[in-house]
């Protein structure tokens, strides 16, 4: 049996982790962190395409347990008017109804899963280099230690290890927005339950969805140039709070009662997104997830890209003859579909989109039926 060493215990690695076991390969997950994958207390949306992926490998139950369902969306414009009303994804699919849940939850929930099915998963240790040789792909990792399989996989993102052996010279690059994210217990209520607002205001995007405990999770997408790093590191959650509000106040829309109503549940980060074209394997080297195709997140498709990633790939090395090939297919069947969404995002997000326009899947080369067949476990995949 392979032996396959996943780097990054996130929801991409550990998603990957879990696909691949179900496939029936030795899976082994290594996470830099002592606790659980890195996180910035950001949330996210799972979109019906991430929830149908998480089903093809029995997790649904692990994840449904976190955050709250999403069956619908409002668009405001920056008066406040209402411009648009209507379902979002599968709403009348409880399994593929979108789902608004943190990031650390969601990665916490597969670790936890992934632990409960006997996956291995290590903490606390840190990728340095990796060393692909005629009779294995060996991981060194900072405390000395070492592991050797058969494939390994960088699914450690952004600012990944594994691409830097790859591909040394790809870099991140900022993709127009500073995105802020907050939590309050404290703002009034928008909207109805289960629909979250998005708020296509004068100079920013605003998207607000209330927990049915009551709090209010929202983010705000902000054009101009990038936050440095001495800024990012610190700024506190009244600048941040200072910085966003008078963008806000210009609407006659909640949004910036929403922030005014956040205390220290608040944070920034650049929008950023890998360049298509950026290699994604060498040997027995692959990156998928954000290591491989990070956009922003302006079309809310980040983890549910990953999660679709780890089916496909699971699929590739479960019905071709050999790890190439199976490398191969999926570079095929997933490029086209990744690299348009970080197109799509990277537009919207550099202004040449119009924001706040309904979530969803974008469907480029495969459309919807093909990518159902392609996420479907009990289908065989081919090349196309």
């Amino acid at each position: 049996m392979a032996r396959i060493l996943v780097i990054g215990g996130g929801t991409a690695g550990t998603a990957t982790a879990l696909a691949l076991h179900k496939a029936g390969l030795d899976t082994a997950v290594y996470e830099a962190h002592p606790d659980s994958a890195e996180d910035l207390g950001a949330f996210l949306t799972l979109a019906s395409n991430g929830m149908r992926a998480l089903a093809q490998f029995d997790a649904s139950p692990a994840v449904t347990a976190l955050g709250f369902p999403l069956t619908s969306m409002r668009v405001l414009d920056h008066t406040g008017a209402e411009l648009a009303h209507a379902p979002l994804g599968a709403a009348g699919d409880p399994h593929l109804r979108f789902r608004c849940l943190r990031r650390g939850d969601l990665a916490a929930g597969l670790q936890h899963e992934a632990v409960r099915r006997g996956l291995a998963l290590r903490h606390g240790t840190r990728l340095t280099a990796v060393e692909d040789g005629p009779d294995g792909v060996t991981a060194h990792f900072t405390d000395g230690s070492t592991a050797t399989g058969d494939l390994l996989i960088g699914a450690d993102g952004l600012s990944s290890t594994v691409r830097r052996t790859i591909a040394p010279t790809a870099r991140p690059q900022y993709a127009g927005q500073r995105v802020f994210y907050g939590y309050t217990r404290t703002a009034a209520p928008t909207g109805q339950q289960a629909c979250i607002t998005m708020v296509r205001g004068s100079t920013a995007a605003f998207g607000a969805a209330v927990s049915p405990d009551g709090e209010t999770y929202w983010f705000a997408r902000v054009p101009g140039d990038p936050l440095t790093a001495d800024e990012l590191a610190q700024g506190t959650p009244a600048d941040w709070r200072d910085l966003l509000l008078p963008l806000l106040r210009k609407d006659a829309t909640p949004a910036a009662d929403i922030v005014a109503a956040t205390a220290d549940d608040l944070m920034v980060t650049n929008a950023t997104e890998i360049p298509p074209g950026t290699p994604w394997r060498s040997g027995r080297i692959l990156l998928l997830g954000d290591a491989a195709h990070a956009a922003s997140p302006a079309t809310g498709q980040g983890a549910s890209m990953a999660l679709e990633d780890a089916v496909v790939l699971a699929k590739s090395l479960r019905d071709t003859p050999d790890t190439a090939t199976a490398l191969a297919l999926y570079e095929t069947l997933r490029r086209p579909r990744v690299e348009h969404n970080i197109t799509v995002s990277g537009n919207i997000s550099r202004g040449t989109h119009t924001p706040g326009t309904p979530p969803r899947a974008p469907a480029p080369g495969p459309g919807d039926d093909e990518l159902v067949r392609q996420l479907d476990w009990n289908t065989t995949l081919r090349a196309s």
